[in-house]
């Protein structure tokens, strides 16, 4: 039976955006796996790896009829890979295996039984349906995922706080360190639904989302998430635990701010940043008015300083902070001016962009 045939490009695809989350070793050789399943509506791709399920429905030419099987999605891809994107595909079963066959090659695949596939649980209560553009999302994960953090013993930071609430939704990452806040503005208005996305979630749903001007549905229960969008269909457990009061961590009235151009204050810092200790990567800043100088030094005695002139008429302020922490949120914004609020050498400091609410990003000092 001729499961489907299509071209090199369209098959590739369609693997390629369920293949993501499939681990090359794993203690359960079948979610190595891409399951399959052929029916009237077309073909069924699915991956999981017991946390996130990816699904896919498309349609391909091939025998009509109902199959269902499991085949190595790596290895597929790996091989659909070597392949002209122009050559026309075919997939056929024959006897417990799969032949992919393109041009004059032929590769016989092993398969596994698709009963043996363990399809996660889809929760029973998932609330409300709602809906964000898929740009917008988008947008939103780039502005605060960089400020996750990295396999932290506080599992609840490994991952993004999503809030729904009334009209609006907002994303919240922190590492302990610094503090991402971004917001956007819903169609509709929802009951107040507060999720902890894992991790390797959020980098799948940032890989597979578009700019395209279709909605993202999305639908919150206690241990899942689920997003719809082009077609797709992802299903994402939980991460439990109770995410910092991030209300309390944004600080409020700061009595110094200086507004500038991200571009500049970007190329300052990336520059000074090469002779940082690669322990520690602190930088200076002074600020006084009319000027903002940084500088930094290394075990090796060497020394940058830059400087940037600025509209300032506040405080003389001396801080240090990880360059690292600074470049993050300048490379990952598009604003022209960014807008940097102190206090002092001791607190926090706000970074937000002049006249808008819906982004905020706080970094706390190091002393240097």
């Amino acid at each position: 039976m001729i499961v489907l045939k299509a071209t090199q490009a369209k098959l590739l695809g369609v693997l390629q955006s369920v293949a993501g989350i499939v681990e090359r070793r794993h203690t359960l050789p079948i979610l190595a796996n891409v399951l399959m399943r052929k029916n009237a509506a077309g073909l069924q791709l699915t991956t999981s790896d017991l946390e996130i399920q990816i699904r896919t429905t498309q349609s391909f030419d091939g025998d009509a009829g109902d199959f269902t099987t499991t085949v190595g999605a790596r290895k597929l891809i790996d091989i659909l890979r070597t392949m002209p994107s122009d050559q026309t595909v075919s997939l056929e079963s024959s006897q417990n295996k799969l032949v992919l066959k393109g041009g004059k090659s032929k590769f016989t695949l092993q398969t596994l039984p698709a009963e043996d596939f363990p399809l996660v649980q889809e929760s029973a209560n998932f609330g409300p349906v709602f809906s964000v553009p898929q740009k917008t999302l988008k947008a939103l994960l780039a502005q605060v995922s960089f400020a996750m953090a990295v396999h932290d013993i506080r599992y609840y930071l490994n991952g993004i706080l999503f809030v729904a609430e009334g009209k609006q939704l907002s994303l919240v990452a922190t590492d302990g360190h610094r503090l991402a806040f971004a917001s956007a503005n819903l169609d509709v208005e929802v009951p107040r639904q507060e999720v902890i996305l894992p991790r390797k979630t959020v980098l799948e749903m940032q890989r597979l989302l578009s700019d395209a001007e279709g909605a993202i549905e999305m639908q919150f229960a206690n241990n899942q998430a689920k997003f719809s969008f082009e077609g797709m269909e992802f299903v994402t457990k939980l991460v439990e635990g109770k995410f910092p009061d991030y209300n309390r961590v944004i600080p409020k009235n700061h009595k110094n701010s200086i507004t500038l151009g991200r571009v500049p204050l970007l190329a300052t810092l990336q520059r000074t940043a090469i002779l940082t200790s690669d322990k520690f990567k602190g930088v200076r800043l002074n600020i006084d008015p009319g000027s903002l100088r940084v500088s930094s030094n290394n075990a090796e005695q060497e020394e940058a300083t830059d400087e940037l002139d600025i509209d300032y008429g506040g405080d003389s302020i001396e801080i240090g902070f990880n360059v690292t922490y600074l470049i993050d949120v300048l490379t990952n914004m598009s604003q022209d001016m960014v807008k940097l609020e102190l206090t002092d050498a001791n607190s926090s400091a706000l970074f937000t962009i002049p006249d808008n609410t819906q982004f905020k990003y706080v970094v706390m000092p190091m002393r240097i």
